[in-house]
């Protein structure tokens, strides 16, 4: 069964209805170099982490500038696992071992090889003009399947996904996760309910 994460959560009744809608993984987007709707302070992002139940993976979303101010982030939020943009092969290596949970490098599909072994999990997402993702826009599938085949790490795949178009990119890439932010809103940093349900039910039913 294909895992999903709902991302950029502000809200404590968007965390919750992913969390009734069975999803595996929530992301609160914090400290990041880029303009979005779903950034939320260190206190806000602590705060809605603490609603978060057992058994479902809260992710710090961040854009540090160096391993330690990752770790540091995500301890100060108590998250259970860090994804970070922007951040070296080197320094997520550095991060994975000093990190007490998982660290997910967010990397585009050219970037694949180079992050391989740097972190627990690859997300694969569509890169902005500045840097991170979160630009609601998909990618080339093919091109990350071929990138992808043959990792032993797991990967997450991210950028424009919606529950019309999850069933066909799982299907295309067989990742081992999906994340999405935009694709379920009502509006920037607002999630639809019904579209959280239905995106998370098409993926775990995905083959």
């Amino acid at each position: 069964m294909v895992r999903a994460k709902v991302c950029g959560l502000t809200r404590e009744a968007d965390v919750q209805a992913a969390v009734d809608a069975g999803a595996d993984a929530v992301g609160f987007i914090v400290k990041v170099d880029v303009d979005t709707p779903r950034e939320i302070s260190p206190a806000r992002a602590e705060e809605l982490v603490e609603t978060v139940p057992p058994f479902v993976t809260s992710v710090l979303v961040t854009m540090p500038d160096t391993a330690a101010e990752a770790v540091t982030l995500a301890e100060l939020v108590g998250a259970d696992a860090v994804q970070t943009h922007d951040l070296s092969p080197q320094d997520c290596t550095v991060a994975a071992m000093d990190f007490r949970g998982p660290v997910i490098p967010a990397v585009s599909t050219d970037e694949v090889a180079a992050y391989a072994h740097s972190g627990d999990a690859l997300l694969v997402d569509t890169p902005s003009a500045e840097g991170g993702g979160g630009t609601g826009c998909t990618h080339d599938w093919n091109a990350t399947r071929d990138a992808v085949e043959g990792l032993d790490t797991p990967v997450i795949l991210a950028g424009g996904l919606t529950s019309e178009n999850v069933t066909e990119a799982i299907e295309t890439v067989q990742p081992f996760a999906v994340d999405v932010a935009s694709g379920v809103e009502s509006e920037g940093g607002v999630k639809d309910h019904d579209a959280v349900r239905a995106f998370v039910a098409r993926a775990q039913e995905a083959q």
